[in-house]
Protein backbone atom coordinates (compact mmCIF):
# COMPACT_ATOMS: atom_id res chain seq x y z
CA UNK A 1 0.00 0.00 0.00
CA UNK A 2 2.75 2.27 -0.28
CA UNK A 3 4.16 1.54 -3.19
CA UNK A 4 3.59 5.22 -4.43
CA UNK A 5 5.44 6.60 -1.40
CA UNK A 6 8.51 4.14 -1.76
CA UNK A 7 8.93 5.00 -5.41
CA UNK A 8 9.03 8.49 -4.90
CA UNK A 9 11.34 8.49 -1.73
CA UNK A 10 13.89 6.65 -4.15
CA UNK A 11 13.81 8.75 -6.66
CA UNK A 12 14.15 11.76 -4.67
CA UNK A 13 16.95 10.44 -2.45
CA UNK A 14 18.81 8.63 -5.63
CA UNK A 15 18.82 12.47 -6.89
CA UNK A 16 22.31 14.67 -5.98
CA UNK A 17 21.70 17.82 -4.40
CA UNK A 18 24.33 19.43 -2.38
CA UNK A 19 23.84 23.26 -0.59
CA UNK A 20 23.62 25.28 -3.84
CA UNK A 21 23.22 22.71 -6.33
CA UNK A 22 19.58 21.29 -5.68
CA UNK A 23 18.89 21.26 -9.65
CA UNK A 24 18.37 17.56 -9.78
CA UNK A 25 15.70 17.59 -6.95
CA UNK A 26 14.10 20.71 -8.24
CA UNK A 27 13.59 19.10 -11.44
CA UNK A 28 11.60 16.39 -9.93
CA UNK A 29 9.38 18.35 -7.39
CA UNK A 30 8.38 20.24 -10.52
CA UNK A 31 8.03 17.14 -12.58
CA UNK A 32 6.09 15.79 -10.27
CA UNK A 33 3.55 18.93 -9.48
CA UNK A 34 3.24 19.92 -12.73
CA UNK A 35 -0.12 20.49 -13.43
CA UNK A 36 -0.94 20.46 -9.50
CA UNK A 37 -0.94 24.17 -9.19
CA UNK A 38 1.16 27.33 -10.22
CA UNK A 39 4.66 26.56 -10.16
CA UNK A 40 7.43 29.31 -9.06
CA UNK A 41 11.37 29.59 -8.50
CA UNK A 42 12.89 32.51 -6.50
CA UNK A 43 16.43 34.02 -7.00
CA UNK A 44 17.81 31.80 -4.52
CA UNK A 45 16.45 28.22 -5.96
CA UNK A 46 13.70 27.88 -3.60
CA UNK A 47 10.34 26.33 -5.41
CA UNK A 48 6.92 26.40 -4.51
CA UNK A 49 3.57 24.84 -5.84
CA UNK A 50 0.58 26.67 -4.87
CA UNK A 51 -3.01 25.65 -4.17
CA UNK A 52 -5.34 29.12 -3.98
CA UNK A 53 -8.43 28.54 -1.90
CA UNK A 54 -9.39 32.34 -2.47
CA UNK A 55 -8.44 35.56 -1.04
CA UNK A 56 -10.10 35.37 2.20
CA UNK A 57 -8.45 32.08 3.01
CA UNK A 58 -5.40 32.16 5.20
CA UNK A 59 -2.32 31.01 3.64
CA UNK A 60 -0.26 28.14 5.27
CA UNK A 61 3.00 27.10 4.61
CA UNK A 62 4.26 23.75 4.11
CA UNK A 63 8.28 23.62 3.74
CA UNK A 64 10.92 21.38 2.92
CA UNK A 65 14.49 21.63 2.29
CA UNK A 66 16.14 20.10 -0.85
CA UNK A 67 19.59 19.94 0.12
CA UNK A 68 21.74 17.41 1.86
CA UNK A 69 25.17 17.09 3.12
CA UNK A 70 28.31 16.82 0.84
CA UNK A 71 31.18 18.25 -0.18
CA UNK A 72 32.77 20.59 -2.07
CA UNK A 73 36.05 20.79 -4.05
CA UNK A 74 38.56 22.74 -2.42
CA UNK A 75 41.66 21.78 -5.01
CA UNK A 76 43.88 19.12 -6.73
CA UNK A 77 47.19 17.72 -5.73
CA UNK A 78 49.88 17.36 -7.99
CA UNK A 79 49.04 13.85 -6.98
CA UNK A 80 45.98 13.79 -8.55
CA UNK A 81 44.09 13.68 -5.03
CA UNK A 82 41.34 15.98 -4.49
CA UNK A 83 40.83 18.05 -1.05
CA UNK A 84 37.38 19.19 -0.18
CA UNK A 85 35.42 21.14 1.96
CA UNK A 86 32.32 20.40 4.01
CA UNK A 87 29.10 21.51 2.99
CA UNK A 88 26.76 21.00 6.51
CA UNK A 89 27.78 18.88 9.28
CA UNK A 90 30.19 16.24 9.00
CA UNK A 91 30.99 13.52 11.71
CA UNK A 92 34.79 12.49 10.13
CA UNK A 93 34.77 8.99 11.50
CA UNK A 94 32.00 7.79 8.96
CA UNK A 95 33.88 9.33 6.06
CA UNK A 96 36.65 7.38 5.46
CA UNK A 97 36.70 4.80 2.85
CA UNK A 98 33.10 6.23 1.65
CA UNK A 99 32.30 6.73 -2.32
CA UNK A 100 31.64 9.73 -3.47
CA UNK A 101 30.28 11.35 -6.89
CA UNK A 102 32.11 14.62 -8.50
CA UNK A 103 29.75 16.37 -10.53
CA UNK A 104 31.50 18.21 -13.37
CA UNK A 105 30.73 20.29 -16.50
CA UNK A 106 28.56 19.15 -18.80
CA UNK A 107 26.74 17.01 -16.19
CA UNK A 108 29.48 14.07 -15.84
CA UNK A 109 29.64 13.11 -12.33
CA UNK A 110 32.92 11.31 -11.82
CA UNK A 111 33.52 8.14 -8.87
CA UNK A 112 35.54 8.65 -6.44
CA UNK A 113 36.63 7.33 -2.62
CA UNK A 114 37.50 9.16 0.57
CA UNK A 115 41.28 7.39 1.26
CA UNK A 116 41.47 5.21 4.00
CA UNK A 117 45.47 4.16 4.60
CA UNK A 118 45.39 0.53 5.56
CA UNK A 119 46.33 -0.08 9.36
CA UNK A 120 49.19 -2.31 8.08
CA UNK A 121 50.79 1.35 7.12
CA UNK A 122 49.80 2.81 10.04
CA UNK A 123 51.86 3.58 13.46
CA UNK A 124 50.07 2.61 16.31
CA UNK A 125 49.27 5.84 17.63
CA UNK A 126 47.28 6.86 14.57
CA UNK A 127 45.03 4.02 14.43
CA UNK A 128 42.46 5.19 17.04
CA UNK A 129 43.31 8.87 15.79
CA UNK A 130 39.72 10.68 14.31
CA UNK A 131 41.04 12.45 11.44
CA UNK A 132 39.93 16.01 10.48
CA UNK A 133 38.03 16.52 7.30
CA UNK A 134 41.24 19.07 6.37
CA UNK A 135 43.16 15.81 6.46
CA UNK A 136 41.09 13.74 4.19
CA UNK A 137 41.37 13.67 -0.06
CA UNK A 138 39.19 12.07 -2.13
CA UNK A 139 41.32 8.91 -4.59
CA UNK A 140 39.43 9.55 -7.99
CA UNK A 141 42.09 7.13 -9.99
CA UNK A 142 43.85 10.27 -11.65
CA UNK A 143 47.51 9.67 -12.36
CA UNK A 144 48.24 13.61 -11.40
CA UNK A 145 46.71 16.97 -11.14
CA UNK A 146 46.50 17.80 -14.88
CA UNK A 147 44.93 14.22 -15.58
CA UNK A 148 42.37 15.25 -12.75
CA UNK A 149 41.67 18.60 -14.46
CA UNK A 150 41.99 18.54 -18.07
CA UNK A 151 40.98 15.12 -18.75
CA UNK A 152 38.21 14.31 -15.49
CA UNK A 153 37.27 17.75 -15.58
CA UNK A 154 37.48 18.43 -12.17
CA UNK A 155 37.94 21.77 -10.55
CA UNK A 156 37.37 24.06 -7.24
CA UNK A 157 33.71 24.16 -6.72
CA UNK A 158 32.70 21.28 -8.24
CA UNK A 159 29.71 19.54 -5.79
CA UNK A 160 30.50 16.18 -4.21
CA UNK A 161 27.80 14.18 -3.20
CA UNK A 162 28.12 10.25 -1.37
CA UNK A 163 27.75 7.60 -3.52
CA UNK A 164 25.29 5.17 -2.31
CA UNK A 165 22.48 2.63 -3.68
CA UNK A 166 18.36 2.73 -2.36
CA UNK A 167 18.52 -0.59 0.05
CA UNK A 168 15.28 -2.52 1.13
CA UNK A 169 16.55 -3.71 4.77
CA UNK A 170 15.35 -7.54 5.96
CA UNK A 171 12.71 -6.30 7.61
CA UNK A 172 9.50 -4.84 5.83
CA UNK A 173 8.97 -1.36 5.38
CA UNK A 174 12.55 -0.16 6.55
CA UNK A 175 14.99 1.52 3.53
CA UNK A 176 18.48 2.48 3.92
CA UNK A 177 19.77 5.56 1.75
CA UNK A 178 21.35 8.61 1.96
CA UNK A 179 19.58 12.19 2.44
CA UNK A 180 16.42 11.01 4.17
CA UNK A 181 17.30 13.97 5.85
CA UNK A 182 15.57 15.59 4.03
CA UNK A 183 14.39 14.29 0.93
CA UNK A 184 11.41 13.03 3.29
CA UNK A 185 10.07 16.04 3.82
CA UNK A 186 10.13 17.17 -0.12
CA UNK A 187 8.53 13.53 -0.68
CA UNK A 188 5.71 14.85 2.03
CA UNK A 189 4.99 18.01 0.50
CA UNK A 190 4.59 16.50 -2.80
CA UNK A 191 2.22 13.95 -1.88
CA UNK A 192 0.60 16.13 0.15
CA UNK A 193 0.23 19.04 -2.71
CA UNK A 194 -1.11 16.21 -5.24
CA UNK A 195 -3.69 14.63 -2.73
CA UNK A 196 -5.08 17.58 -1.19
CA UNK A 197 -8.93 18.21 -3.07
CA UNK A 198 -10.87 21.06 -0.96
CA UNK A 199 -8.37 21.97 1.86
CA UNK A 200 -9.88 25.44 4.08
CA UNK A 201 -6.46 26.92 3.27
CA UNK A 202 -4.49 28.16 0.47
CA UNK A 203 -1.35 25.80 0.66
CA UNK A 204 2.00 26.98 -0.70
CA UNK A 205 4.06 23.80 -0.98
CA UNK A 206 7.63 24.63 -1.06
CA UNK A 207 11.43 23.08 -1.24
CA UNK A 208 13.82 25.60 -0.05
CA UNK A 209 18.03 24.93 -1.05
CA UNK A 210 21.06 25.43 1.35
CA UNK A 211 19.39 24.56 4.99
CA UNK A 212 22.11 22.31 5.76
CA UNK A 213 25.17 25.40 5.50
CA UNK A 214 22.37 28.05 7.66
CA UNK A 215 18.06 27.65 6.60
CA UNK A 216 19.46 30.33 4.05
CA UNK A 217 16.89 29.38 1.55
CA UNK A 218 13.78 29.67 4.24
CA UNK A 219 15.17 32.74 5.12
CA UNK A 220 14.29 34.41 1.56
CA UNK A 221 11.09 31.86 0.97
CA UNK A 222 9.63 33.27 4.29
CA UNK A 223 9.40 36.74 3.34
CA UNK A 224 8.45 36.24 0.24
CA UNK A 225 5.39 33.79 1.06
CA UNK A 226 4.99 35.18 4.33
CA UNK A 227 2.31 32.55 5.41
CA UNK A 228 -0.27 32.86 8.29
CA UNK A 229 0.96 29.63 9.46
CA UNK A 230 3.93 26.84 8.75
CA UNK A 231 4.90 23.67 8.76
CA UNK A 232 8.63 22.18 8.40
CA UNK A 233 9.05 19.00 7.58
CA UNK A 234 11.61 16.96 8.58
CA UNK A 235 13.95 13.76 8.64
CA UNK A 236 15.43 14.86 12.14
CA UNK A 237 17.88 11.95 13.77
CA UNK A 238 16.40 8.79 15.32
CA UNK A 239 17.88 7.84 19.15
CA UNK A 240 16.47 4.34 19.02
CA UNK A 241 20.22 3.13 18.82
CA UNK A 242 22.46 1.44 21.47
CA UNK A 243 23.83 4.26 24.14
CA UNK A 244 20.45 6.01 24.37
CA UNK A 245 18.58 5.37 27.20
CA UNK A 246 15.18 3.65 26.04
CA UNK A 247 13.15 5.44 28.44
CA UNK A 248 14.08 8.60 26.85
CA UNK A 249 13.20 7.94 23.47
CA UNK A 250 11.76 11.10 21.69
CA UNK A 251 12.79 9.75 18.12
CA UNK A 252 12.09 6.25 17.64
CA UNK A 253 11.63 4.09 14.24
CA UNK A 254 7.66 2.92 14.00
CA UNK A 255 6.32 4.93 17.11
CA UNK A 256 4.92 7.51 14.32
CA UNK A 257 5.91 11.34 13.32
CA UNK A 258 7.73 13.71 15.86
CA UNK A 259 6.16 16.80 16.87
CA UNK A 260 8.92 19.14 17.92
CA UNK A 261 8.29 21.24 20.75
CA UNK A 262 11.67 22.69 21.17
CA UNK A 263 15.43 22.73 19.51
CA UNK A 264 17.93 25.30 20.57
CA UNK A 265 16.82 27.87 17.06
CA UNK A 266 12.90 27.64 17.51
CA UNK A 267 10.58 27.11 20.56
CA UNK A 268 7.26 26.01 18.92
CA UNK A 269 4.15 28.13 18.69
CA UNK A 270 2.39 26.70 21.76
CA UNK A 271 -1.16 26.87 20.63
CA UNK A 272 -0.38 25.32 17.07
CA UNK A 273 1.25 22.47 18.68
CA UNK A 274 -1.64 21.86 20.79
CA UNK A 275 -4.14 22.45 17.73
CA UNK A 276 -1.45 19.84 15.92
CA UNK A 277 -1.36 17.20 18.61
CA UNK A 278 -5.21 17.08 19.40
CA UNK A 279 -5.41 16.50 16.04
CA UNK A 280 -3.04 13.33 15.97
CA UNK A 281 -4.74 12.02 19.33
CA UNK A 282 -8.06 12.34 18.18
CA UNK A 283 -7.17 10.40 14.91
CA UNK A 284 -5.24 7.78 16.56
CA UNK A 285 -2.28 8.50 14.77
CA UNK A 286 0.66 7.50 16.74
CA UNK A 287 3.19 10.13 17.28
CA UNK A 288 6.15 11.70 19.34
CA UNK A 289 7.09 14.63 21.05
CA UNK A 290 10.53 15.81 21.07
CA UNK A 291 12.43 18.64 23.18
CA UNK A 292 15.52 18.38 21.67
CA UNK A 293 18.76 19.65 23.37
CA UNK A 294 20.53 20.45 19.65
CA UNK A 295 20.07 20.81 16.00
CA UNK A 296 17.72 23.09 14.16
CA UNK A 297 15.80 23.20 10.85
CA UNK A 298 14.79 25.71 8.18
CA UNK A 299 12.35 26.64 10.88
CA UNK A 300 14.52 28.90 12.64
CA UNK A 301 14.53 31.05 9.91
CA UNK A 302 10.81 30.90 9.64
CA UNK A 303 8.84 31.49 12.42
CA UNK A 304 10.86 34.88 13.08
CA UNK A 305 10.02 36.03 9.42
CA UNK A 306 7.85 39.31 8.13
CA UNK A 307 5.72 39.66 11.91
CA UNK A 308 6.47 36.55 13.05
CA UNK A 309 5.02 33.20 11.54
CA UNK A 310 2.73 30.59 14.36
CA UNK A 311 4.95 27.17 13.18
CA UNK A 312 5.23 23.76 14.32
CA UNK A 313 8.05 20.51 12.61
CA UNK A 314 6.84 17.17 11.78
CA UNK A 315 9.66 14.68 11.03
CA UNK A 316 9.68 11.70 10.12
CA UNK A 317 12.58 10.03 12.56
CA UNK A 318 15.53 8.69 10.62
CA UNK A 319 18.39 6.16 11.65
CA UNK A 320 21.99 7.57 10.90
CA UNK A 321 21.09 11.10 9.26
CA UNK A 322 24.38 13.12 7.88
CA UNK A 323 25.86 9.64 6.56
CA UNK A 324 26.10 7.41 3.55
CA UNK A 325 23.77 5.19 5.03
CA UNK A 326 20.32 6.77 6.64
CA UNK A 327 17.33 4.42 7.34
CA UNK A 328 13.88 5.35 7.98
CA UNK A 329 10.68 2.88 8.43
CA UNK A 330 7.72 3.72 5.78
CA UNK A 331 4.89 3.32 8.43
CA UNK A 332 6.35 6.27 9.58
CA UNK A 333 6.57 8.53 6.79
CA UNK A 334 2.62 7.50 5.80
CA UNK A 335 1.39 8.15 9.34
CA UNK A 336 3.15 11.79 9.30
CA UNK A 337 1.81 12.06 6.10
CA UNK A 338 -1.70 11.44 7.68
CA UNK A 339 -1.21 13.59 10.20
CA UNK A 340 -0.70 16.55 7.64
CA UNK A 341 -3.40 16.35 5.53
CA UNK A 342 -5.41 16.08 8.89
CA UNK A 343 -4.02 18.90 10.00
CA UNK A 344 -3.89 21.39 7.17
CA UNK A 345 -7.89 19.88 6.63
CA UNK A 346 -8.64 21.87 9.92
CA UNK A 347 -6.28 25.15 9.40
CA UNK A 348 -9.81 27.19 8.17
CA UNK A 349 -10.20 31.04 9.02
CA UNK A 350 -11.26 30.71 12.35
CA UNK A 351 -8.80 27.86 13.54
CA UNK A 352 -5.61 30.04 12.04
CA UNK A 353 -7.28 33.38 13.79
CA UNK A 354 -7.20 31.78 17.44
CA UNK A 355 -3.65 30.93 17.07
CA UNK A 356 -2.43 34.27 15.94
CA UNK A 357 -5.00 35.94 18.23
Amino acid sequence: MHETSVALLQELTQADAVPGHEQEVRDAFRRRLNGIGPIETDGMGNVTCTLDAGADAPRVLIESHMDEVGFVVQRVTPGGFVKFLPLGGWWPHTLLAQRVSIAVEGGKKIPGVIGATPPHLLAEGRRDKVLAIGDLYIDVGAESREQAESEFGIAPGCPVTPATHWLPLEKPGLYSAKAFDNRVGVALVIEAMGTLADAPCTVIGAACVQEEVGTRGAKTLAENVRPDIAIVLEGPPADDIPGFDASAYQGALGCGPQIRLYDPTMIAHPGLASFVRTIAEDSGIPHQVAVRQSGGTDAAAIHTAAAGIPTIVLGVPVRYIHSHVSIMNIEDYAHTLQLLLAVLGKLNSDAVQSLRA
